[in-house]
């Protein structure tokens, strides 16, 4: 009886199996009749932008096609975040796959014809609004994968979640969103997700190649603000006070000791750095304070607790030498992008079949951060970056994501979605009840 059983066992993975190779078939021809719907949804979202938070005109249009498609739609998570569900025709796990929504305060330089010339207000300034790091083109990708998984819907071994967020490049004080605020509510309960998929689109990786790399992918990310304060005097008189300019200037420059005396780069990349300073606004007078807002990058929680001591160490000692004293609060904290080794070996397999093993590489970790972590935080993931650079051209010279001069070779939108589709087929292949 028990060889029976394994027998009978062995015949339905068999079946599973040979059934998900023809969906996969399937996968290519939609997806590639499928391209020039994708480029026009990609330059509809790229001419009419929205910041974080505000994505109202672009989860309208997202939530409706997604109810054509018949689909099980909640709308307004994490304020304007949208999750289309789809139940397979059979039974199996739940499947993941995400898009960011957002665009950046960017004003837009490219010379193309669906350029966004959309104005916006950011920080209580008014400023350009542009999607320039290709989250118009992950919306219209994940838009013909929901597309194409809904056409083989009896076929499909588990379900589907499809989660469009917003707010993925951060928020303005005193908001909340992104995928942190998408977890807390729910979106990977009701049904469970057991695994999460997501893509990034590369503006120097070349068009028709994958990158990916196992564990720490992206760094984890904490925001920081110094406040030096002392003392204001005459610039003529410095001895009458203490100079927070001064001060401020030497806090800089010791932070720059961590990483190079304390972070062992040899198995760990780690980054200080501090983007803004704000104090004074006269030459001749020495301000009684000085603020100071920084980044920290790291890829391991002992890395990131060193860093955050150390800067709050430094700035509190060097200030307190010159008379001055400095406060260092927490910004924005994000985990490391953090690509499950286990799942991603598996996957690494469907990956390469769908570009072609040579069009696939393991890349190094990188410094930017990705507010998918907080999904990896909760159920396995793996996220991958694909290439969006025109053919013959210089990684070194291309603009790059966040640049208002981004720019994304479309012809690379078809395999973003037979990726999406295949990563899919094949988990919900191997993992079926």
């Amino acid at each position: 009886m028990k060889k029976l059983c394994l027998l009978l066992l062995c015949a339905l993975s068999s079946a599973a199996y040979a059934q998900t190779a023809l969906l996969k078939k399937e996968v290519i021809r939609k997806a590639d009749s499928l391209e020039k719907q994708v480029i026009a949804w990609r330059r509809d979202f790229h001419e009419h932008p929205e910041l974080g938070n505000h994505e109202v005109r672009t989860a309208d249009i997202i939530a409706k096609y997604l109810q054509s498609l018949g689909l099980e739609v909640k709308t307004g998570i994490a304020t304007t975040g949208v999750v289309g569900i789809l139940r397979g025709g059979k039974p199996g796990p739940v499947v993941a796959l995400r898009s960011e929504m957002d665009a950046l305060p960017v004003t837009e330089r490219t010379p193309v014809a669906f350029a966004s010339t959309a104005k916006t207000t950011y920080m209580g300034q008014t400023v350009g609004a542009m999607h320039a790091c290709g989250h118009d083109s992950h919306m219209a990708m994940l838009m013909a994968v929901a597309e194409i998984l809904t056409s083989m819907k009896s076929g499909l071994h588990g379900s589907v979640k499809f989660i469009f967020q917003p707010a993925e490049e951060g928020l303005a004080p005193g908001e909340v969103g992104g995928a942190e605020e998408m977890v807390k509510e729910g979106v990977l309960e009701n049904p469970k997700v057991d695994v999460i998929f997501g893509q990034h689109i590369i503006s120097y990786i070349p068009t028709g190649t994958i990158v990916y790399r196992p564990g720490g992918e992206m760094a984890g990310v904490n925001g920081f603000h110094i406040v030096v304060k002392g003392k204001s005097s005459h610039g003529a008189m410095p001895w009458m006070g203490t100079d927070q300019i001064v001060i401020s200037a030497q806090i800089i420059n010791n932070l720059q000791t961590i990483v190079s005396r304390n972070i062992n780069l040899t198995e760990n990349p780690a980054v200080v750095t501090v983007g803004a300073i704000k104090g004074g606004n006269r030459g001749n007078i020495i301000p009684d304070s000085v603020e100071m807002d920084g980044t920290l990058r790291s890829f391991t929680d002992a890395d990131k607790k060193l860093l955050w001591d150390k800067v709050n160490e430094i700035a509190t000692k060097t200030a307190e030498m010159q008379g001055a004293t400095a406060k260092v609060t927490m910004g924005n904290n994000y985990p490391v992008t953090y690509n499950d080794p286990a799942l991603t070996a598996k996957m690494g397999a469907t990956l390469q079949q769908t570009a072609g093993a040579a069009n696939v590489s393991i890349g190094p970790a990188v410094t930017g951060a990705e507010d998918f972590s907080f999904y990896q935080q909760k159920v396995p993931g793996l996220f991958f970056f694909l290439g969006g650079m025109p053919k013959g051209g210089d990684p070194k010279t291309t603009p790059a994501n966040h640049s208002p001069d981004f720019f994304i070779d479309e012809s690379g939108f078809a395999l973003g979605v037979k990726a999406l589709c295949n990563l899919t087929l094949d988990y919900m292949s191997a993992n079926s009840k």
